[in-house]
């Protein structure tokens, strides 16, 4: 049985979602598309490295157990605390993922403001965001898809909302993990994300544990909503504190999607607003300085002291340690990329200068 209808799977095609077999999902994200214009890459080029013209975005689950009042997805998305649906095999994902994501960037073939050679490099995909819609850590075989996404040497971002800890004891290895925090109390949490488990407050606070004793790179994203959860910074902290994350991404609300019917305009805060209410944070945590931004996605990049503001990835690094080392022996020093400081820059012609000179 498929997770979505009919109805609901035409309703995401018409907004350029494709549906790959009885649960996953691709979606062109709209920095990929920029970058292949040759209009500047998105805030993961900046702070992490990634080609944006060849990173897939993407989910193993368009199911998820949560409705988070700021997520663009409709009411007719599919919600459910446990997997009761057909298993895809990872190999048909990938293949056919890649598939889907390929046959939505052909119309860019033709068109003159597109950089050809940046458009032929997105064909070979090298980074694949499992955080499109849902929840994909449910997916049964989360561990095994990612295991094959690095044996094709394709990076891993797994975006969880911290609703299943013990999925993520169960992931060996991802290039980076993400747990978003989105409320800093349990009463605020259950109000924004309308959490189906009734237990919810308990498993985010088991999932950061669990992230907690991850090696590898490590990330909690806060999506910051004005008028509503950018508040009691203190309480945020005691939170991030419980995960320990390598890097924290405070990242503004965006006014839409399915979000439009539930929130205002007025709730997406000005990039300086994100800026201000990241400095609040760091007030509480002494180990964590601000590294970086990117003002057209309004998000705000802060990292433990100990990096000295390096944050990039070394992907060639990354692969040959996979291919070398136990998943568990794997740690966040021996992938962390040392470049030039004009990385952290935030015009986008300097990222354009950066991408064509690696």
């Amino acid at each position: 049985m498929p997770q979505i209808s009919e109805q609901a799977k035409e309703h995401l095609e018409k907004q350029q979602y494709r549906i790959v077999g009885n649960h996953s999902a691709v979606k062109v994200c709209g920095w990929t598309k920029n970058m292949i214009k040759g209009q500047g890459g998105c805030y993961k080029l900046k702070f992490y490295g990634i080609m944006s013209h060849q990173c897939m975005q993407s989910t193993t689950s368009i199911s998820c157990a949560n409705r988070c009042i700021f997520c663009w997805r409709g009411y007719k998305a599919p919600v459910s605390k446990e997997w009761k649906w057909e298993v895809d095999d990872p190999d048909f994902i990938i293949e056919k993922s890649i598939e889907e994501h390929i046959k939505l960037l052909n119309g860019f073939g033709g068109n003159p403001k597109t950089n050809k050679k940046l458009y032929e490099e997105s064909s070979n995909v090298k980074h694949v965001a499992l955080s499109l819609t849902g929840e994909p850590i449910t997916y049964p075989k989360i561990t095994e898809i990612v295991k094959k996404y690095h044996e094709k040497k394709i990076s891993t971002f797994l975006v969880t909302n911290g609703q299943y800890p013990e999925k993520i004891k169960e992931l060996d290895l991802v290039t980076q993990l993400y747990i978003s925090i989105d409320a800093p109390t349990k009463e605020l949490l259950k109000y924004i994300d309308k959490p189906l488990f009734s237990d919810y407050w308990e498993r985010l606070i088991k999932s950061l544990e669990e992230m907690k004793k991850k090696k590898y790179r490590t990330t909690v994203r806060i999506t910051a909503i004005k008028d509503m959860n950018m508040t009691d910074a203190e309480k945020y902290a005691e939170l991030i504190k419980i995960g320990d994350p390598d890097f924290i991404e405070v990242k503004a609300y965006m006014f839409i999607g399915a979000s439009r019917q539930r929130l205002s305009i007025k709730n997406m805060p000005r990039h300086e607003e994100v800026k201000s209410f990241s400095n609040e944070l760091l007030k509480f945590l002494p180990d964590y300085e601000y590294v970086s931004e990117h003002k057209p996605s309004r998000v705000v990049l802060l990292a433990k002291k100990k990096y000295k503001k390096q944050t990039w990835i070394d992907f060639e690094k990354f692969f040959k340690l996979v291919e070398t080392k136990k998943p568990e022996e794997i740690t966040v020093m021996d992938y962390l990329k040392i470049v030039d400081k004009k990385a952290f820059v935030d015009e986008k012609t300097e990222e354009l200068k950066l991408q064509e000179e690696m």
